[in-house]
């Protein structure tokens, strides 16, 4: 397919979906938020994809907000529909996607450009990385996931704060925060990404995606997450890459997943 907002190409399993906005320092407006679905529910469909990085192009940006030129003029009904489609579409389908999905955030990652990468599995960044929801500065709130994310990611006080004041965080306090799981050099931002990628390729995905919805679970209002997990281990049981792994295991050979 061919997107005008974005890049999705796929090699060796790896599937790397950027978002190609460069003169808009990749901000999200409609239609790239529309071509992201399409290139994860490609990649959902495809077996040959295994792990997912999300990045922007350039040095400049991850993603450095929403296009706010597209949305100055919504009614309140129509800004909760913004929220609303966007969670649907992207945000809550990135977060909850069954294949692994790492963001490598370059640059900023400013208001749903945080709150995409917050959406992803887990997060590298570059060293000249900067992060924040500067929301409030406009008159708004984040509205896709960031008021529920961040928190869970650094916890209440630190969200507060970096809401409140607007302000931005670089990569190493990010780092401290635990809002991102490692800090490399820009030229080794994408190299890093595909080695973490690579080790998580080699092990069972159907595994891997269970385990996504198991931890996924202690988020949900109303699940019981040791529930969850204890129903998804019993399922592994059944399945054939369990049947595979533990004889690799128990025959001190490398394992061979079909992914079933």
């Amino acid at each position: 397919m061919n997107y005008k907002n974005i890049l999705f190409e796929i090699e060796n399993g790896l599937g790397r979906i950027t978002v190609n906005r460069p003169s808009k320092l990749n901000a999200l407006n409609k239609a790239t938020i529309q071509e992201l679905h399409e290139a994860f529910t490609a990649a959902e469909d495809d077996d040959k994809v295994k792990v997912i990085i999300l990045t922007g192009t350039g040095e400049k940006a991850f993603v450095a907000g929403a296009d706010i030129s597209e949305f100055s003029e919504y009614s309140v009904e129509e800004g909760k529909e913004l929220a609303a489609r966007g969670h649907e579409l992207l945000f809550n389908y990135v977060a909850n996607f069954p294949k692994p999905v790492i963001a490598a955030v370059n640059g900023f990652a400013l208001g749903g450009g945080l709150e995409l990468a917050m959406a992803a599995h887990f997060r590298i960044a570059s060293e000249n990385a900067k992060m924040g929801l500067p929301e409030v500065s406009l008159g708004v709130i984040p509205g896709y996931g960031g008021t529920q994310r961040l928190p869970q990611l650094v916890g209440k006080g630190r969200a507060m704060e970096m809401i409140m004041t607007a302000g931005m965080i670089d990569a190493n306090q990010a780092l401290r925060y635990d809002l991102v799981n490692h800090v490399v050099t820009q030229e080794e931002l994408l190299p890093f990404a595909e080695k973490l990628a690579g080790k998580i390729a080699k092990n069972s995905l159907v595994a891997v995606s269970a385990a996504i919805r198991a931890v996924n679970a202690a988020y949900e209002t109303g699940v019981n997450g040791f529930e969850v997990e204890i129903e998804e281990f019993g399922n592994a049981f059944g399945t054939e890459d369990f049947s595979e792994g533990t004889s690799a295991f128990l025959n001190k050979r490398k394992a061979d997943f079909p992914g079933r």
